[in-house]
């Protein structure tokens, strides 16, 4: 059994574990969920679904975060 799966996060390949959630992977990545944008293979998740989300092998993320100033 393999301890890790493939996905796509922004266009670079990264090993994660199997059955991780989008808020999971953001929490590995020290993003907090309120500042970012998740699109999940071409589908924007919206915050409160991002622990029920799960990811699988080949899936692509994309995260957008949100920089303040002016």
């Amino acid at each position: 059994m393999n301890d890790t799966i493939d996905i796509t996060v922004n266009g670079q390949h990264r090993a994660v574990s199997p059955g991780v959630t989008l808020l999971e992977l953001l929490a590995s990545l020290a993003l907090d969920p309120r500042a970012v944008v998740v699109e999940h293979n071409r589908t924007i998740v919206r915050r409160p679904a991002l622990g029920d989300v799960r990811i699988g092998p080949g899936d692509a993320v994309e995260l957008v975060h949100f920089v303040g100033g002016g």
